[in-house]
């Protein structure tokens, strides 16, 4: 698919007429061999003022380049993008940072932006499995690392069973973020690379990657964070090939707390794909046995090995954006099409009649589209929905894709 050609398909699909949701390009992408991922987030706990993240993607898991815009009129005009180096040479090979999104504290109001970061010896990407810590500032002081209290813990062990060198620990993707409770502990969902019997990577069915999920929980200690990490979630590799992989989390009417989680049937696609999730009944210390997430009439669904995202809304309703798919997925394919659903807050579970279909594949595109990455967030002007989302394209001859910007009525 030509440039040209690939443009005049995005124009059709964002004048396909949809009431609830509008469309449009949030950042183009520069051209043939680079798809965009980008995603604008506030900064202060009230107010109109956004920070917007637009990276440059060449290859898979690896960001060439980022740029930051700001906005003071809740995105209706930006200013110039500032470039942010995402790699660096260092002797010791190529030092490597994937940005994640920022959070504001509501009981603190102050703004946390996250990413993770590693130096891959000869940059291949899945040397970051061995390498990659999570890194974040607070109101732009900083950078701080994630590192456990406590006087057995340090920067090249920062959390247990985590050594720099051997494993790693990690935010999925964007939209693994951080919550407050009620008594002012934030909660983030992380990942780690677990390490076997024999002290090297567990990877027992010999997938791409295979991890665990885990979430990490912060207190204030004055103006900083100090960190602890729970339990870590399992996966059942006969049943879930990749391990447990980019969790999101919300709490529900009771006060448990939901972890919706990637997984996967990659290697073995004779396995359904599923969603899976966990549940916490106390504040995110210890998590139940992950098992496949259904719709509340107790029916399983197929979902690609994709992240996704649960989002409140100040309707008080809860709601999930991921990909839902027709039939088995094999491993990270199909990534389309793209819904959003309402979690019924009794049992946690979707409600499979309240799904709105966002996004799919279009007539006459490529069936190696990827709808990629979604960030949501709530407008506060229009009370929408803002989803940020990209349409790649990963041609063998170069990748194609721009950040798009759906604005969703609820």
């Amino acid at each position: 698919m030509t440039r040209r050609e690939f443009l005049a398909t995005s124009t059709a699909f964002l004048a396909a007429p949809n009431e609830r949701i509008a469309r449009e390009v949030f950042v183009p992408s520069p051209g043939k061999g680079t798809s965009v991922l980008a995603y604008a987030f506030y900064t202060q706990p009230a107010g109109r003022s956004l920070l917007s993240i637009h990276e440059h993607w060449t290859r898979s898991d690896t960001i060439d380049v980022a740029y930051f815009r700001d906005s003071t009129d809740n995105g209706r005009t930006w200013s110039g993008a500032r470039e942010v180096a995402t790699g660096e040479k260092r002797p010791e090979g190529m030092l490597r940072r994937a940005l994640r999104a920022g959070f504001v504290d509501p009981h603190t109001g102050r703004f946390l932006r996250f990413w993770c970061e590693g130096v891959l010896p000869t940059d291949d990407p899945i040397e970051g499995m061995r390498q990659w810590n999570i890194f974040y500032t607070i109101d732009g002081a900083g950078p701080y690392q994630i590192i456990q209290r406590g006087k057995d813990f340090s920067a090249r062990h920062p959390l247990p069973g985590i050594y720099t060198g051997k494993n790693c620990v990690m935010i999925g993707d964007i939209p693994c973020l951080p919550i407050a409770l009620k008594d002012g502990t934030i909660l983030l969902p992380a990942e780690t690379s677990p390490l076997g019997p024999d002290r090297n990577l567990y990877n027992p069915t010999g997938g791409y990657t295979y991890t665990d999920v885990t979430v990490l929980r912060a207190r204030w200690k004055g103006k900083q964070l100090a960190w602890e990490a729970a339990e870590p979630i399992k996966g059942d590799p006969a049943r879930c090939t990749r391990g447990m992989d980019e969790g999101t989390i919300e709490a529900l009417a009771d006060g448990r707390l939901i972890l919706v989680i990637r997984g996967s049937n990659s290697t073995k696609t004779n396995l359904p794909g599923y969603r899976w999730v966990s549940f916490s009944i106390d504040a995110g210390w210890h998590w139940s046995k992950p098992v496949p997430w259904t719709y509340t009439h107790g029916e399983a669904f197929y979902s690609p090995s994709s992240c996704s995202q649960l989002f409140r809304h100040s309707n008080g309703k809860l709601y999930w954006l991921g990909n839902i798919s027709a039939t088995n997925p094999r491993g990270n394919r199909p990534r389309y099409p793209f819904f959003i659903g309402e979690v019924d807050q009794e049992s946690g579970l979707l409600i499979q009649d309240s799904l709105i279909k966002i996004d799919d594949r279009q007539p006459g595109e490529s069936e190696i589209l990827m709808l990629t990455s979604p960030y949501a967030r709530e407008d506060r002007e229009t009370k929408q929905i803002v989803l940020h989302m990209s349409r790649t394209f990963a041609f063998p001859d170069g990748w194609m894709g721009d950040a798009f910007i759906y604005r969703i009525d609820v």
